[in-house]
């Protein structure tokens, strides 16, 4: 099972600003959060991986 991460977690993981992140999110460029409940959501910990190694690639 995938774990979730709340918002200060990918913060600190992928080393943005919060609106940097939803900036992302809004151009379709970051993986969008899943909703845990109608006041919380998160984002799965793979989505996140899978965004920072694609990220990493293209700076190859």
């Amino acid at each position: 099972m995938d774990r979730i991460l709340r918002l200060p977690e990918v913060l600190s993981t992928v080393g943005i600003s919060r609106s940097s992140l939803y900036a992302l999110i809004a151009q379709g460029q970051f993986p969008r959060q899943i909703r845990l409940s109608p006041r919380t959501s998160g984002w799965r910990l793979s989505d996140v991986e899978d965004w920072i190694r694609a990220k990493a690639e293209c700076g190859r």
